[in-house]
């Protein structure tokens, strides 16, 4: 489990409704043993740092968006990526063992197409941050989660990309 919020039932979603993470990360909760007690170097601290960051800012962001924009499905979808980001933060957060994420207040357009591109560089500079960290550490736990969020976020790029073609 990448979140460590549990899945109760017969089958396992395609991903996780908390965090997206595949499938192929999803335990069930009876069996499930999960921990963010990650004893981390100092770059990966650092990155871990900059993880929290880039994820309440995209968060923030797609809040923003999902209040904003002049479209019904992109209100929704906003609304869908914005959760899921937030609990990434809360991952890092409690990596980082913070009481609380950092605050933070991105703003957003109005104009669907606008917001769409904008997600588009945010999950891709997030993925390009993400696969760097993947190549600084050397910790299994954090080496599954930065793959599990690359996977993600890659999957929220793709949900901008259809979008804007």
């Amino acid at each position: 489990m990448i979140c460590g919020d549990p899945y109760v039932g017969e089958e396992p979603p395609a991903n996780c409704p908390f965090c997206g993470a595949h499938r192929k990360y999803i335990t069930e909760a009876k069996k499930a043993v999960v921990t963010f007690d990650v004893t981390c170097s100092e770059k990966e601290k650092a990155n871990a740092q900059t993880a929290i960051r880039k994820e309440v800012s995209n968060a923030a962001f797609y809040f923003c968006a999902a209040n904003k924009t002049d479209d019904a499905e992109g209100k929704l979808l906003f609304k869908a990526l914005a959760k899921v980001e937030s609990e990434h933060a809360t991952i890092w957060k409690k990596i980082l063992k913070l009481d609380k994420p950092p605050a933070a207040n991105d703003g957003c357009n109005t104009g669907n197409r606008k917001n769409l591109q904008e997600s588009h560089d945010r999950e891709t500079t997030t993925i390009d941050f993400y696969k760097k960290a993947l190549g600084e550490t050397k910790n299994a736990r954090m080496r599954q989660i930065l793959e599990a969020l690359i996977e993600i976020e890659t999957d929220h790029l793709e949900l901008s990309a259809e979008r804007l073609s």
